[in-house]
């Protein structure tokens, strides 16, 4: 395993349309060992892909819940209620904006050996799974912030 580079923004890595992933291998295996470890060492939440430059649709999560999910080829099959807060994201260190996200999501992918899953969130899960799935689309949280905070409002 490695830590990566996390592209930062102004990189138009960020804004591109991430690809399937077809091929379940070990070069998939060490990008995905690779974006937990990189996420665990930003003290991070999520992590796409996009983020350290590979553009696959794999996304990384780990809200402190005791489970780590990686999801390849993420599709979100029902969402529900409604929350608002702050966001930040490891691409934008110290920015953070006011977003609403749905409360509830339920996210079918496939594991690293390309198994298919379900998963549910809520809350921050539901915000993060999001979040990342944005992220593979080339759209970014203060696109959808209602407005950007100043670092004494987080």
């Amino acid at each position: 395993m490695a830590t990566r580079k996390i592209v930062l923004y102004g990189d138009e890595v960020l804004r591109k349309r991430c690809k399937e992933v077809t091929c379940f291998d070990a070069k998939l295996a060490t990008l995905i060992d690779d974006m937990v470890q990189t996420l665990h060492k930003a003290d991070g939440v999520g992590l796409a892909a996009s983020q350290v430059g590979v553009l696959k649709r794999v996304v990384v999560i780990d809200v402190g819940d005791g489970r780590l999910y990686e999801l390849v080829n993420p599709v979100i099959v029902s969402s529900s209620g409604q929350q608002v807060g702050p966001e930040g994201c490891l691409s934008y260190p110290g920015e953070y904006g006011m977003v609403e996200r749905p409360n509830e999501v339920t996210v079918e992918y496939f594991d690293r050996h390309g198994k298919k899953q379900r998963a549910s969130g809520t809350e921050l899960l539901a915000r993060a799974i999001c979040h990342e799935l944005d992220h593979l689309d080339g759209k970014l949280f203060m696109d959808i912030a209602t407005r950007m905070l100043k670092n004494d409002e987080e």
